[in-house]
């Protein structure tokens, strides 16, 4: 099975930016990629889709216009570029990849981002 590996998050001040990067351990090609978030007593909600071509992308409304996700299949690699960044951005943000056949569905560990001044 896929595993996954978040980087990037830490402390930010409002209107600033942040890279967060996925690494995964074998060819992506066949899994559509996300990132979720979660805050504490609240379930894990969808940010941004791409999927395995590239095409697809899809967002949550609160993000739409300030983050973009993105993935190289050459490296593994998914980004979530976020810009404009609100407190209510704070949250635990988790790299996930569904298999396009399967349709199982593997996590990372998660990389905490903080919006703070």
């Amino acid at each position: 099975q896929v595993q996954l590996v978040e980087s990037g998050g830490g402390l930010v001040q409002p209107g600033g930016s942040l890279n967060l990067s996925c690494a995964a351990s074998e060819n992506i090609l066949i899994y559509n990629m996300n990132w979720y978030r979660q805050t504490p007593g609240r379930q894990r909600e969808l940010v941004a889709e791409i999927k395995h071509d590239g095409r697809g992308l899809t967002y949550a409304d609160s993000v739409r216009g300030r983050f973009t996700i993105s993935r190289d299949n050459a490296k593994n690699m998914v980004y979530l570029r976020m810009n404009s960044l609100k407190p209510e951005d704070t949250a635990v943000y988790y790299c996930g990849a569904v298999g396009i056949i399967s349709q199982r569905a593997y996590w990372g560990q998660g990389t905490q981002v903080t919006v703070s001044s």
